[in-house]
Order: C-alpha cells, then sequence, then structure tokens
C-alpha cells in the first residue's frame, strides 16, 4: 500500500518537523514525504533541511498561498508516484491506522476521488470539527458539525484540506488546486471539479484525524477573514453563473451587516478585513493579497 503525503510549512518549522517525524514513525506505510516550504521568513528552511534530511524538500522563492504551494508538492508527488496523495496540514494528526483506513476504502471503490477522515480537535478530542462539508458558496456555515447516520462511509459536498486522500488519477484528471484562491476554498472548489467529473467525495467515519487550532489564531481575525469572504465570489463566478445575481446580493449583504457589527463592536481590523474581501470579491481581485490587506487592515490602529 503506497502513499504520498504534501506538508505545507509557512514560517512553522516547529510544527512540520513534528509532523514529518509522526509520519517516519508509520510501521506499515511507508509514505513519500514531500514538505514544501513556502518562501518563510524565518530559519525554516534550514531546519527543515538539518532535521528531516529524508524528506523530499522544496523551497519555494515565493509565498505562494496553501493552493500554489500544495500544487508545487502534488506535481513532485505525481512525478515520483502514481500514489494516492494526501495533503496533511502540519498542525493536524492522523495515525497510521486511520490512513490505511482511508486507502483501504479509496481502494475498494474507483468512484471514490476524495477522501477524508472524521476530524476532531487535537485541544478537546471529543469536539467534532468536521464530518465533511458542504459548498461555501451556498452555506454560511460549511462544515459537518454532526456524525451522518447510516454506514461507515458518507458521499459529502466537499473535503476539508485538513486532511484528504485524492487518488492520483484524479489530479490528472481534474487539475490541481485554483491558485486564484490563494488560501481558503481551493480544496472545496478541487473536490465539486472532481464530483462534476462523475468522482465521489466521501468521508469514512471509522477514520479520525485531530487538527491544532491555536497555533493560527493570529491570523483568524485578518487574513482568514478576508479570504473567507472573498474567495465565495470565485466560487460563485465558477459554479453557479446561473444563480450569480442571487448569491451575490445575498454575500453582499451579509457582509455588510458583519462589517457594520464589528465595528460597532471594536472589532476594527476584522471588519475592514470583511469590507476588502468584500470590495476584491466583487471586483474579481484574487490571487496572493497577504501584504496589501494587512498594511490595509492594521495601518489605522498601529497593530502588527
Amino acid at each position: 500500500m503506497e502513499l504520498s503525503v504534501i506538508i505545507l510549512n509557512w514560517n512553522a518549522a516547529t510544527d512540520t518537523v513534528r509532523c514529518v517525524h509522526e509520519l517516519m514513525a508509520w510501521q506499515q506505510l511507508r509514505p513519500l514525504i514531500v514538505v514544501v516550504d513556502n518562501a518563510s521568513t524565518d530559519d525554516s528552511a534550514g531546519r527543515l533541511k538539518r532535521e528531516c534530511s529524508q524528506v523530499h524538500l522544496i523551497c519555494n522563492d515565493t509565498n505562494q498561498g496553501y493552493a500554489g504551494g500544495n500544487n508545487r508538492g502534488i506535481e513532485a508527488a505525481l512525478a515520483l508516484s502514481n500514489a494516492p496523495i494526501m495533503l496533511l496540514n502540519n498542525d493536524a494528526f492522523i495515525a497510521e491506522g486511520d490512513a490505511i483506513r482511508l486507502l483501504e476504502t479509496l481502494q475498494v471503490d474507483e468512484s471514490i476521488g476524495f477522501i477524508g477522515p472524521v476530524l476532531y480537535d487535537a485541544d478537546d478530542r471529543d469536539r467534532l470539527l468536521s464530518a465533511g462539508s458542504k459548498d461555501p458558496a451556498r452555506h454560511h456555515h460549511s462544515h459537518n458539525h454532526q456524525l451522518p447516520a447510516g454506514g461507515p462511509v458518507h458521499p459529502v459536498e466537499c473535503i476539508p484540506g485538513t486532511v484528504i486522500i485524492g487518488q492520483a488519477e484524479v489530479f490528472r484528471t481534474c487539475g490541481l488546486l485554483d491558485e486564484d484562491y490563494f488560501f481558503a476554498s481551493e480544496v472545496a472548489d478541487l473536490c465539486m471539479v472532481a464530483s462534476r467529473r462523475g468522482y465521489l467525495n466521501v468521508i469514512d467515519s471509522r477514520a479520525r484525524a485531530y487538527h491544532g487550532l491555536k497555533r493560527s489564531s493570529a491570523l483568524r481575525g485578518t487574513l482568514y477573514v478576508y479570504y473567507i469572504i472573498r474567495n465565495r465570489f470565485l466560487l460563485i463566478r465558477k459554479f453557479h453563473r446561473k444563480w450569480k445575481i442571487l448569491y451575490f446580493g445575498f454575500w453582499i449583504l451579509y457582509g455588510l451587516a458583519l462589517s457594520l457589527k464589528l465595528q460597532l463592536g471594536g472589532q476594527h481590523p476584522t471588519a475592514r478585513s470583511v469590507w476588502l474581501g468584500l470590495i476584491d470579491g466583487l471586483r474579481g481581485r484574487f490571487g496572493n493579497q497577504n501584504e496589501r490587506v494587512l498594511a490595509t487592515v492594521l495601518a489605522r490602529t498601529g497593530e502588527s
């Protein structure tokens, strides 16, 4: 049983080293591990070279976001193997037995394109984060927060990118992640493309994974909010052209109301992030906007 694993690093070598060492401790699976450093500004690249010498390391010259960074890893994995490919966040954990369970389910049904585990909070292991997800363009809260009834394998619209395995053939047939998203919704996009090509997206409730949310919390009120708001408009353009005016109208009203609520509540950087995401989504300004967003939303408060 073969597997390629893509791990993206951005200024978080400690998490990435831990993640790699956990994979290397597996006894049955010996995955091909591809680590992509997304132009970190700390000492990540040097640490990864020293402490993860057994992996295939790619060092990007620029920050290419979640989509572009993972795409460089997927391209390398496809060039080296035909094995299924797992995208694994460096702040997530999946045990070897759970990875094997997902691969076994993937093997028995050729119609499955992407598969994921049930995702729990690493700091509160009884707290369910996601049992698959829904189209973010049509749902405010896109994660499924209840385990579905019935058998263990359940079709879903989308699978979170925290831990997801796809057939190599699916990446070759459907393409890679759309880099216009930069961050957020690109995996949902790819799942929806696969679905249109006749593949199933499923979760196997017998497999668990855990996601640590604390490390990334500093960016959740600015960059994360911006990209989540903005990228819905890209999803609508690509998948909901027939209902574009209706969906645009809904998310415009939602964005205006949310921005006003945050502004009145004193959360000024987050309010500006929502407003900027709304404006850029309507104008079709996609791709990497990290520096511009942070400079804009934090300028008036002197925050950094």
